[in-house]
């Protein structure tokens, strides 16, 4: 009998996922002369050669997302490149229309998504550290919010409203730590101030947000900052944009300086929304129990492998949160 997916180690995974890539490639007209994996994460992303140069080509192993939502994300991607000053890979379309291409896979026992894009140059910035990026950053931010509002508002429907903690996921978290109850009254009582956060941005305006600007989704090349990854974008109020921001930028010595530059960065190019401090830093917090929850529906071996340890790490976080009202990933010493 096969062995299932979630199963398989990680060179079996990838092994699998390249044949996918494969069997999309022609769908998007391309003939690659090789191709390499760039990233087995939630998804993955490998790199197409082919004889008009690289291109990437991402196989949405874990995404929750539609169909219907994959051709609207990357719809918004096409008109961000088009449009503004913003550098984005740029869709590549299938035949038949749309940028998305469905791949049967009989390991997977269901349809693939697939996406491509022009290759972006340079190299992940995976940490956002410097002033300079930090401030570019949030110009970057709020120049994706001012074209999302004005960006065929008719269409933000085909965008899912990111609600909630766990923006409409399966709640697989609640269950994981049932059996540990220290964690899981840490995990109830972040989600219940989380949920009333939300609860109370539930009248704001909303537009498509990428959702998840982070240096792993960034990079910076000569001077400048390119954005990629909007497999998580949806209708949100920008201020949860930032909030997803901080999470990430809460990790080092200096756990002020780089949030401050983003948001003054922001604010040069569009006011700054007005949200209470106690609902900012749950929303920041929120990010946490997103995270956890993934990585426990993940069936990535090495997401899977380390549910347990990010689990720990998740309470701990927690608790400081709950005790000092304010969230960060870098915890005191002792």
């Amino acid at each position: 009998m096969p062995t299932a997916y979630q199963d398989l180690d990680e060179p079996s995974q990838v092994e699998l996922l390249r044949g996918v890539a494969d069997r999309a490639a022609p769908r998007f007209g391309l003939a690659p002369t090789e191709v390499r994996l760039v990233l087995h994460g939630f998804n993955t992303t490998f790199r197409l050669d082919t004889p008009g140069g690289p291109v990437a080509m991402r196989v949405n192993t874990n995404s929750l997302s539609s169909a219907g939502t994959v051709q609207a994300q990357q719809a918004w991607q096409h008109a961000i490149r088009r449009d503004t000053d913003v550098l984005v890979p740029d869709p590549l379309p299938v035949d038949g229309g749309g940028y998305l291409a469905l791949v049967r896979s009989a390991e997977l026992g269901r349809e693939v998504m697939v996406t491509a894009s022009t290759w972006l140059d340079g190299e992940d910035l995976g940490t956002v550290s410097t002033p300079e990026q930090c401030r570019a950053l949030g110009e970057l931010m709020a120049t994706l919010h001012e074209h999302a509002a004005s960006w065929e508002p008719e269409g933000h429907h085909r965008f899912p409203r990111l609600t909630g903690t766990l923006f409409g996921d399966p709640d697989v978290l609640t269950a994981a730590v049932a059996q540990d109850r220290e964690l899981a009254a840490l995990v109830s009582a972040a989600g219940q101030r989380c949920e009333a956060a939300f609860e109370r941005l539930a009248d704001e305006p909303v537009v498509p947000l990428h959702a998840d600007l982070h240096g792993g989704n960034l990079k910076w090349h000569d001077g400048r900052l390119a954005v990629f990854d909007f497999d998580d974008s949806g209708l949100g109020p920008p201020a949860l944009d930032l909030a997803i921001c901080a999470f990430y930028l809460r990790g080092g010595d200096d756990d002020h300086g780089p949030e401050s530059a983003v948001r003054a960065g922001y604010a040069a190019r569009r006011p700054l929304p007005d949200l209470a401090t106690e609902d900012a830093e749950a929303l920041v917090a929120a990010r946490q129990l997103l995270l956890a929850n993934s990585i426990l529906a993940s069936t990535t071996a090495g997401q899977r492998a380390d549910a347990a340890a990010y689990l720990r790490i998740t309470g701990d976080r927690l608790r400081h949160w709950l005790d000092t009202g304010r969230f960060t990933r870098t915890l005191p010493r002792g």
